[in-house]
């Protein structure tokens, strides 16, 4: 008689597969990267000050509310604030785009030479001329629009060697069984830094805004040292052998074996090519964009939209993480039981448009916006840590792939930097419009963006929503 389904393991069955060696490995790499985007959510949580320092008193109603006091008329960079905050954008352009141009490069640096050395040159050297930009031009009142766009495009070069080599060495140690749930609650470390970089911002940001990059800076250093001793980057530093399944996505179905006319329980596995390197490629391009506005702009919007205090602001702003955290989380464990990435990506980012519609016209009560926060959060940061996360690694798995040596960092660098491509010129276009034409125009083309990303998955949803018509068909003829 034919046997019963089998349904997927659940997910302590799959965590009970881990190691010592697996959670040290998951902490090192989170936190590692929760250290990176900490220091660099402290510039969008500090742009106010920033601001107020590089343009006269006069121009500038509340400078007198920042700390240090005085207003450095013979080295102001900017004549009014609309000019400073289109640099501001500009930095956050240049930033992303040599962020993008070295994940095309980090990432084929990490595939042939020791991850562990990469990774920490990348959080070492980021930290340093992050320490240079925010403090130490700021006592030595060194104001320099080149040196700032010099240092600026150094770190984003710096920093696009963590990435890649924290998404490989996880790849290395967690195989493809309960991958979405494990890298969707690994990829929470970008949220989670942002998280801290507001905390710690917020709580240093009275004493001046150098402070608030010294802070992080050095925890980002001391991150990486730590790093440098302590992390295995594959099993095979500590003489194992990987033991979880690492070639493809694992739909527990039914199937007819040759060597006996009865079913039985095993898996089927998805092809490679069920996969779209392109397709993600762009999707994430355009979603990144929405993403990043976010964490670039969200602090800066709402003290300059609501009139709310900066510190204020900065609290307020972590909302939108915690919804990215749980809406990676979830996501990613719905996707392994649907054996399916498309489908979860696809119909999250439709909501997300209605999400962004919602919060544009939030009313001026910090509760609901906390509340409409992260729910956009959930629905676009979500899909985000999938893409760079779960889905770079199915990428970087493939079988196609693996002829040559691992290529995990390279896919994984990518992917996104091609992100970052797309993130880099929208910051200048958010500043650009919202100079122009108003907050409710910059959400307009949020909004367009996140259809531009479904427009993208659209193919891969339709070609799995299709597969999965077929497996039900065939399951149901078998039983």
């Amino acid at each position: 008689p034919p046997a019963a389904p089998v349904m997927p393991p659940s997910c302590c069955g799959c965590l009970s597969q881990y190691t010592h060696h697996h959670l040290v490995v998951f902490l090192l790499t989170f936190f590692s990267y929760v250290l990176l985007h900490a220091s660099r959510k402290t510039f969008s949580n500090v742009k106010v000050s920033i601001s107020a320092q590089w343009t006269p008193s006069l121009q500038n109603e509340s400078a007198a509310a920042f700390s240090p006091s005085e207003t450095w008329e013979d080295n102001r960079l900017f004549a009014d604030e609309k000019q400073a905050t289109l640099f501001l954008g500009a930095l956050d352009s240049i930033f992303l785009f040599s962020y993008a141009v070295g994940l095309y490069l980090s990432g084929v640096i990490g595939d042939r030479f020791n991850l562990r050395y990469v990774l920490c040159v990348g959080l070492c050297g980021s930290a340093a001329v992050e320490f240079v930009f925010g403090t130490l031009t700021e006592w030595l009142q060194l104001y320099n629009v080149y040196l700032y766009c010099v240092l600026w495009v150094l770190n984003g070069l710096l920093q696009s060697a963590v990435w890649p080599c924290v998404v490989a060495v996880m790849g290395n140690w967690f195989g493809k069984t309960g991958r979405g749930f494990v890298f969707g609650l690994w990829s929470a470390c970008a949220s989670v830094g942002n998280i801290l970089g507001a905390f710690l911002a917020s709580s240093v940001l009275k004493y001046g805004y150098e402070y608030a990059f010294l802070v992080t800076s050095v925890v980002q250093f001391a991150g990486g040292v730590v790093v440098f001793f302590g992390l295995l980057t594959s099993p095979k530093e500590v003489g194992e052998e990987f033991a979880l399944e690492r070639g493809a996505i694992v739909a527990w179905i039914p199937v007819q074996t040759p060597a006996s006319s009865c079913v039985t329980n095993t898996y089927r596995i998805l092809t490679p090519s069920s996969l779209g390197f392109v397709q993600y490629s762009l999707a994430y391009a355009c979603l990144k964009l929405v993403n990043y506005s976010f964490f670039f702009w969200l602090p800066f919007y709402l003290s300059n939209n609501y009139k709310w205090k900066e510190a204020e602001a900065d609290r307020l702003s972590v909302w939108y993480d915690v919804g990215g955290i749980i809406g990676g989380t979830v996501q990613g464990l719905v996707s392994d039981f649907m054996g399916k990435r498309a489908p979860v990506l696809a119909f999250s980012l439709v909501l997300a448009m209605g999400a962004l519609v919602g919060y544009s016209r939030s009313p001026d009560d910090q509760v609901i916006n906390a509340v409409l926060l992260a729910t956009t959060g959930f629905f676009i940061g979500g899909p985000s840590n999938m893409i760079s996360s779960a889905i770079s690694a199915d990428l970087g798995r493939q079988e196609a792939l693996r002829g040559s040596q691992e290529a995990l960092a390279t896919v994984t660098g990518i992917v996104d930097g091609t992100g970052s491509i797309g993130a880099a010129g929208g910051q200048y276009l958010v500043s650009l419009i919202e100079s122009k034409l108003g907050w409710m125009s910059v959400f307009y083309f949020f909004i367009v963006m996140t259809g531009g990303s479904v427009a993208f998955i659209s193919p891969l949803l339709f070609k799995e929503l299709r597969a999965m018509w077929r497996e039900r068909r065939a399951l149901r003829r078998q039983l």
